[in-house]
């Protein structure tokens, strides 16, 4: 039997623009199961007020006057931990997506979203989901990716670094092989494709190059 959705979602908006605040408002306090509990022309008005009565989602635009979108959301969160943050917004760029989403925000959907949609994304946010527009969802990917190499651009495995790890540490290779229980021969064959794709001859070339550009 379905379950009947009884609470009713608590959602507040922070929005620049007058319609488009106006319209979220009126959608969300015109369908049933929601409840728009403050409409917000910017962030600092927001975080003056959202403690008249928390919201359980906030749908927050993230090209704010002032104080951006994403700054907001460390601060809301940090006195807010429980609320869940919807990020609703023209910018498509996976740099500012993912800087989003390591602040708080939960979700992130394009503003050209239909409203019924959108409506779901608030109900999947506010029972512990992570609703994404499929593009975004593609962009967030990307970021990751992105940044991993980055991070690793010799394509290091995680095995390869951990075992890199343990040899900045001066561990033999029968620690290695004890602290990964893997054989002896594997650490060898794992610390020759180390020195191969950091094209170094030596544990010492290994462990330097990988320290001084932060590769472990």
């Amino acid at each position: 039997m379905e379950t009947v959705q009884t609470d009713v979602i608590k959602t507040a908006v922070v929005e620049d623009m007058r319609d488009i605040r106006d319209g979220l408002t009126t959608l969300i306090n015109f369908t049933e199961g929601f409840r728009c509990t403050g409409s917000y022309r910017s962030m600092e008005e927001a975080l003056a007020r959202l403690s008249d009565e928390v919201p359980d989602v906030l749908l927050s635009d993230i090209g704010l006057p002032g104080m951006s979108g994403i700054d907001g959301i460390k601060i809301i969160k940090d006195r807010y931990p429980e609320m869940q943050i919807l990020m609703l917004t023209v910018y498509d760029d996976d740099d500012r997506i993912f800087e989003a989403i390591c602040a708080g925000a939960c979700g992130y959907l394009l503003k050209k979203t239909p409203p019924a949609r959108l409506l779901e994304s608030v109900r999947e946010a506010y029972n512990g989901g992570a609703p994404m527009s499929p593009s975004i969802a593609r962009m967030v990917i990307n970021s990751m990716h992105k940044r991993q190499t980055h991070r690793n651009p010799y394509g290091l495995t995680g095995r390869e670094t951990d075992v890199l790890t343990s040899l900045s540490k001066g561990n033999s290779y029968k620690l290695i092989a004890s602290e990964f229980d893997i054989s002896i021969d594997t650490v060898r064959t794992h610390i020759k494709n180390i020195y191969g794709k950091l094209q170094v001859h030596s544990q010492i070339e290994a462990v330097s190059k990988a320290m001084n550009e932060k590769l472990i």
